[in-house]
């Protein structure tokens, strides 16, 4: 069983225009890991992230979930929310994804 953490739905803010962008997909990845579950993070970035949002959904496997706030010509606004559930109970131990929970999943040296 999942134990929801004490800072559910708790948002944090991650500005991806200030780092470089060849650095900003691992940045975002490992942000996403440290959350716990029902925890958000407001991402903001210069342009629409859709390649992200592709390997967001084939890397965590349904955990994260995201919603547009703001989709202007040169800011976007989305948040990202941890939501393990049912998820991390039904996959197996071997099929990578995020396992939240703040710890990380382990899944970003694959």
């Amino acid at each position: 069983m999942t134990t929801l953490s004490p800072q559910l739905n708790t948002s944090y803010l991650f500005d991806a225009r200030g780092i470089a962008k060849r650095f900003r997909h691992a940045a975002i990845f490992a942000a996403l890991e440290s959350l716990h579950d029902g925890e958000i993070m407001r991402f903001v970035n210069d342009h629409d992230p859709l390649p992200l949002l592709e390997q967001i959904g084939q890397r965590y496997a349904g955990q994260i979930s995201y919603r547009y706030v703001d989709r202007l010509p040169e800011m976007i606004v989305i948040e990202f929310q941890i939501s393990l559930g049912q998820q991390q109970e039904a996959a197996p131990a071997n099929a990578g994804g995020c396992g939240g929970g703040g710890g990380g999943c382990g899944c970003s040296g694959q």
